[in-house]
């Protein structure tokens, strides 16, 4: 038995890495915000695989795929769990990079790539069990409002970047925070990552 961050498949580790270099220079070469991959750091990527690995059977999803780094992750938790990621990307170029990830990393079996708006494809899923919500800020809450019900007991959802966006996230925490369908805790890695277990 293969165990998930000690043995990860070494397709998936050579596009890990290359993602993590072009985000390196994104940052510092004044590559315009929207073009840029804004990933997360590897440190929330080994804490949403961890949070997916324990999460009940389900559908397990992802709410922002970008050049699919994060999905890797997630897929490393599914490889583990016997089961399939639902990710979605509404950015037409970030959805060929996406897809170029998942053929290098010889994840197509294991990854399925959705180009659409996420809140309002959520309604044709029941039965989530895990989400990691990465997209733009000002379209969580509806997300989350569409999540919520179509999650099993015991369901996860993680939000990023509650921390370093938590000026613009302020009615969403506010939400989910007063929400009595979930038990919610701030945990201060990196950027800062919302958990929600549904009740």
């Amino acid at each position: 038995m293969t165990t998930m961050f000690h043995e990860i498949p070494d397709l998936m580790k050579e596009r890990m890495n290359y993602l993590e270099l072009i985000d390196k220079e994104d940052r510092t070469d004044g590559t315009p915000k929207s073009q840029r991959l804004r990933q997360i750091p590897p440190e929330t990527g080994e804490f949403i695989a961890l949070m997916l690995a324990v999460s009940p059977d389900g559908i397990a999803m992802e709410i922002g795929t970008s050049a699919g780094y994060s999905s890797m992750w997630l897929a490393l938790a599914c490889i583990e769990t016997n089961r399939k990621l639902i990710t979605f990307e509404i950015l037409e170029e970030k959805v060929k990079l996406a897809r170029e990830t998942f053929s290098k990393a010889g994840l197509e079996d294991i990854v399925e790539l959705v180009h659409g708006d996420a809140g309002y494809l959520i309604s044709q899923y029941s039965g989530i069990s895990f989400c990691f919500l990465d997209c733009e800020k000002e379209y969580y809450l509806n997300c989350y409002e569409e999540i919520i019900p179509k999650m099993v007991r015991g369901g996860i959802l993680i939000a990023d970047n509650v921390i370093s966006h938590a000026d613009t996230l302020k009615p969403f925490l506010d939400c989910v925070y007063n929400d009595h369908r979930v038990d919610a805790v701030l945990i201060p890695l990196k950027n800062g990552e919302l958990v929600c277990r549904k009740k």
